[in-house]
């Protein structure tokens, strides 16, 4: 095995000689200085903006009217907007359009046209001359036509029931992005529905769930006394990802196949230290996170932050909230963009949830409010959160909605890559519980008892400031700082931090459309359930006073409490308490996707109109189908590895050594003792590796013959993930126990650091 030697050899030698990819910042139009992030923000971005300056003013008009009225847009008027639309995308490159649109794959699909068409005339001599023109019309913007048996549709669809179309999403604005040889495609974000009108894809149910909200949210309001035209949902995304040398990546089948490694022991030196997270980035990994910075600036995704994470290899960027649907189609383009970049600059993106056993895996933290359109975000608790009604109406409508739907945000987040990160100190635990913190839980307290808040005692701090307390650091030279109103629980799955909650435990690779619509959806739910409480209080008057609004939020405060827990989620203390609790405690994926079927849960997607029976049914076949290929896929590729290369490297190294021994022995028998010693100890991980790897084939195999459903997800992960682990067990420590140039893939070490 001495040619993977070499080559790992070769490609470690290329990682730090290779010369680093330079790529010039734009300057300002004068060319006297960088150009600032404002200046190049949103330059590939067909915006409300553009629309203004290309449209004439009766066109654009009309234009807004029909798309805030929700009605269809006229033929002229989309008619114009595609040519004004053409002609800034071509004026900029563009060759091509493509309906851009998420199916439920967890990633984005799209399909490229040109402009290019001919033109069919009769020519003098009775016959027909083609020339070409560069055309796009209203129609071909406003819909296109996949074949919707090519994606999965849960038994929606079938390939003699094969129709679907992409619809233009008006909400979301149209980009361009750069394509070789220096051309560029003109994207469309899309939605993407059956035949007969059935969501397909993400973003459908997504912007459903808003509309529910926007319509219960908004009724509540005013019910309350708040004026309000909508109510919108924000979204902020911190998205985790690990990267690692391209070349080393290609010479490891199981991350080529499933995104994470299969095999492998983390080096002696990882995260135990608490040195990476915050530290330095490697120069390498800041010009490819730059690099996409400035793509993303040029598309309109507003990324504010990059840091390292807590694992060897492991960052972060997180963008400035926006409306949580224009938020996903930007945490998806940010995620290509990232992908292509790093492919720039001889790197591999790595967005699965666990791709190194051993050290923290990656999430996708969504920060969610509410906010309405005259700018009042309804999670903001203000300097006085005991007198803030809406704040207090809208925090107990989220806590009712996490209540009630736990096992449905369970099911939001589950997947088999997840499963690897729930509950491993190091990310939230799969029971669903929202922390508040000490002085919101107060109020909440006060409430339900009837009383003042109680004092805190802040003596030990120079002074107080409101919102949070001042906190003094006792060195002359610094400013006293705001505390926050709350502490931060890194354990908890659904925290509040200041003025939105953060659903901690969304997976990494995972579109953040589904967990956050079911969220929204539940939310939506909660704020009718509230609007029908106070309205049965307050009776014929049109504004329920305060003290009708307090009694229904005591009652509430009360129901919820079993959610609250403020403690550390990790412990098992939590979980016998949240089994006391009578909370949803779903360990696995096909657990939680039981949740779909859950009467109440069934109930409430129907009734805000987010998904229909139909579409709850194909999204639990979706779901529970793509974990046991996923847990298939690992298997095989696991079967493989062992059979193909690690199983023949150690027979090979054995031989070594036994050649050895046969040599030495012919001189001094105690001479070979070393290398049998080293023999003997790989002995046994060679032969437990052997049949346990045999046994995971026919596990696989009766696996792959049964009918699909519930119970075949459910031997996948009883049978099939501990048989992985165990085979994973006895490969890694042979691993530890063969010559390193020996190992046919490469290690840890290597793809870390």
């Amino acid at each position: 095995m001495s040619a993977n030697h070499s080559s790992r050899t070769q490609a470690l030698v290329e990682s730090v000689t290779r010369e680093g990819r330079f790529v010039s910042f734009p300057r300002n139009p004068s060319n006297t200085r960088p150009a600032y992030p404002a200046e190049i923000f949103g330059e590939y971005v067909f915006g409300r903006k553009e629309l203004e300056q290309f449209l004439p003013k009766p066109v654009y008009q009309a234009y807004q009217r029909q798309v805030h009225g929700k009605k269809q847009i006229e033929k002229g008027v989309a008619d114009a907007v595609a040519h004004a639309v053409k002609v800034w995308a071509m004026d900029k490159g563009a060759t091509h359009f493509s309906h851009w649109f998420q199916p439920q794959t967890g990633s984005t699909a799209e399909k490229h046209d040109s402009f290019l068409s001919m033109k069919i005339e009769s020519n003098k001599f009775g016959g027909l001359e083609m020339s070409p023109i560069d055309t796009f019309s209203g129609s071909q913007l406003l819909q296109s036509e996949p074949d919707a048996s090519s994606f999965p549709s849960g038994g929606m669809r079938t390939t003699f029931e094969a129709r679907g179309y992409t619809v233009w999403d008006t909400h979301s604005p149209m980009f361009i992005r750069n394509t070789p040889h220096g051309s560029s495609t003109l994207y469309i974000p899309c939605v993407f529905i059956s035949y007969n009108g059935q969501a397909l894809d993400e973003k459908t149910v997504l912007l459903r769930s808003h509309d529910a909200l926007n319509k219960s949210a908004t009724k509540l309001l005013h019910l309350i006394g708040v004026e309000a035209g909508s109510v919108s949902t924000t979204l902020g995304t911190e998205q985790e990802f690990f990267l690692v040398d391209r070349s080393l990546y290609a010479m490891r089948p199981d991350m080529r196949l499933t995104g994470r490694t299969l095999v492998g022991n983390v080096p002696p030196k990882h995260q135990q230290l608490e040195d990476h997270y915050f530290g330095r980035m490697p120069s390498k990994v800041l010009a490819a996170i730059s690099e996409a910075e400035l793509e993303l600036y040029k598309l309109g995704v507003p990324v504010k932050t990059r840091h390292n994470e807590v694992a060897p290899g492991q960052f972060e960027m997180a963008p400035i909230f926006e409306e949580a649907s224009i938020a996903v189609d930007h945490n998806m383009i940010l995620m290509d963009v990232v992908h292509k970049v790093a492919h720039r600059h001889k790197l591999k993106c790595l967005f699965h949830e666990k791709p190194f056993a051993g050290v923290n895996g990656s999430g996708k933290h969504c920060n969610w409010s509410m906010s309405t359109d005259h700018g009042l975000n309804l999670l903001d608790p203000g300097r006085e959160p005991q007198h803030n009604l809406p704040f207090l109406v809208f925090l107990v409508a989220t806590l009712y909605a996490v209540q009630e739907y736990a096992s449905l945000l369970r099911c939001g987040i589950a997947s088999s890559s997840n499963d690897h990160r729930l509950g491993a100190h190091e990310a939230p635990p799969a029971i669903i519980s929202a922390f508040l913190g000490d002085q919101l839980t107060e109020v909440l307290d006060a409430i339900e008892e009837g009383r003042d808040l109680k004092q805190s005692d802040h003596s030990q701090y120079k002074s107080i400031l409101l919102p949070g307390t001042g906190i003094d650091l006792k060195v002359s030279t610094l400013p006293t700082i705001d505390r926050d109103l709350t502490d931060r629980n890194r354990t908890s799955p659904f925290a509040f931090t200041g003025n939105k909650f953060e659903f901690r435990a969304v997976g990494s690779k995972q579109s953040p459309s589904f967990p956050t619509a079911l969220l929204t959806a539940a939310v939506a739910h909660a704020s009718e359930h509230l609007y029908k409480a106070i309205k049965d209080k307050c009776g014929n008057k049109e504004t329920a006073d305060k003290e009708t609004v307090m009694s229904v939020l005591k009652e509430y405060i009360i129901k919820t409490k079993s959610v609250r827990f403020e403690g550390d989620n990790y412990s098992d203390e939590w979980r016998a308490e949240a089994k006391k609790r009578g909370l949803p405690i779903l360990n696995s994926s096909p657990e939680a996707y039981q949740a779909l079927l859950e009467g109440k849960n069934q109930e409430m997607l129907q009734a805000t109109g987010t998904f229909s029976k139909e579409e709850i049914q194909s999204r639990i076949h979706i779901l529970q189908e793509r974990y046991v290929k996923d847990m298939i896929i690992e298997g095989n590729t696991l079967v493989s590895m062992v059979n193909e290369t690690i199983l023949p490297s150690a027979f090979e190294y054995r031989g070594i050594l036994a050649s050895n021994i046969e040599k030495l022995d012919k001189i001094e028998k105690a001479l070979s003792e070393p290398e049998k010693i080293s023999l003997k100890q790989t002995q046994p991980h060679v032969s437990k590796l052997q049949k346990e790897c045999a046994d995971l084939r026919k596990i696989i195999d009766s696996i792959g013959a049964m009918n699909e459903g519930h119970e075949q997800a459910m031997r996948c992960n009883n049978e099939l993930k501990p048989k992985m682990d165990q085979v994973r067990e006895f490969s890694d420590a042979l691993e530890g126990e063969m010559a390193d140039k020996f190992w046919p893939y490469p290690k840890y070490l290597h793809l870390l650091y």
